[in-house]
């Protein structure tokens, strides 16, 4: 579990951030939602420890992130996974040597049997035999997998993920969603998604943070998201035509 107490964040004193109490639970997918500007992004980035909050604390498993020394802070970014908006693959490594390359750099040992943990990951997302193929070779879903087997290649017990579906066509998304929750659920990970994706939310949203210029607005999941008498929320659901129709028949 991650637990967000009182945090803020200010950037030339103009504050982000204001005063986000939450927690994403272990064994769930906990979503990350709001408008563009809204503040999501810049608390998934004090999450992985890239921003500082000048207010507030973080723990990961009752650890305080920002009181540990740098190499207790270190500890705990090795067992972190992260899947990057758009794959971010190395364009000059084979997918074998993407996936690997978090297992050389936390969890270096022979190649054999690094190798093995590659093809497992690979297995996993429904890519066995791809190893010697590069990123420019593969459609956008089969690189989003590979970023996905990467991710999860070093055995993190936290995954986080910046827009999954960005790119992806609407059927390919929802398979991404799906592979993401199985693997949450399969290896009990602490799975934190930053998404404006409603599909995704409606999807494998377990556990939800909804932030409204810079606040916690509402915090919930998304069998109850749709019933909730909260105008910020509704506005940000119900903006489209085809939820406008959901809206209807709730």
């Amino acid at each position: 579990m991650i637990e967000v107490k009182g945090v803020s964040k200010y950037f030339e004193g103009k504050q982000v951030l204001k005063n986000i109490n939450a927690s994403f639970e272990t064994g769930k997918c906990n979503l990350i939602i709001g408008q563009s500007g809204s503040g999501k992004t810049v608390l998934m980035k004090c999450l992985v420890g890239l921003y500082t909050p000048e207010e507030g604390k973080i723990f990961f498993d009752n650890r305080e992130f920002f009181a540990m020394s740098k190499e207790q802070q270190i500890d705990v970014r090795k067992d972190i996974g992260m899947l990057f908006q758009g794959g971010a693959l190395f364009d000059s490594m084979s997918v074998e040597e993407n996936v690997m390359f978090p297992i050389r750099m936390f969890q270096p040992t022979n190649f054999n049997t690094m190798l093995q943990r590659v093809n497992f990951c690979l297995e996993r997302v429904n890519l066995k035999g791809i190893n010697a193929m590069y990123p420019a070779q593969l459609s956008g879903g089969m690189q989003k997998r590979v970023a996905i087997a990467r991710a999860i290649a070093a055995n993190p017990k936290y995954l986080f993920c910046d827009e999954p579906n960005s790119g992806l066509d609407p059927q390919t998304s929802i398979l991404i969603d799906r592979l993401i929750a199985e693997i949450t659920h399969e290896y009990n990970i602490t799975t934190i998604i930053n998404t404006h994706d409603m599909n995704s939310v409606i999807e494998i949203g377990e556990n939800i943070v909804f932030i409204n210029e810079g606040e916690l607005w509402w915090h919930g999941d998304n069998k109850h998201m749709l019933n909730v008498n909260n105008t910020e929320l509704n506005n940000f659901i119900f903006c489209t035509a085809l939820t406008q129709k959901l809206k209807n028949t709730v």
